[in-house]
């Protein structure tokens, strides 16, 4: 794991939804589910928190590209044709 991501354990020990809303962003199901689940309880939404953290890993050559990896472009640049 990356150090981004372990700021992002010990952040969301305090606060779970802020590393959700970091790796997927305010839009994201996975930000409402993890909210919904801190309002019913502290423990799932910690979990979901660091399930989500886990799933999407913080990847040097994504930051280079300026990308967050998580989009399903894949040519950088080719054409088609």
């Amino acid at each position: 794991m990356h150090s981004r991501d372990w700021f992002l354990v010990f952040v969301g020990f305090f606060l779970p939804p802020v590393p959700v809303l970091v790796k997927r962003g305010l839009s994201s199901a996975d930000f409402w589910i993890n909210i919904l689940l801190c309002i019913l309880g502290y423990f799932p939404g910690l979990i979901h928190s660091y399930w989500i953290i886990s799933q999407y890993p913080y990847r040097e050559t994504y930051a280079a590209l300026g990308g967050d990896g998580h989009n399903n472009r894949t040519d950088y640049g080719a054409t088609v044709g």
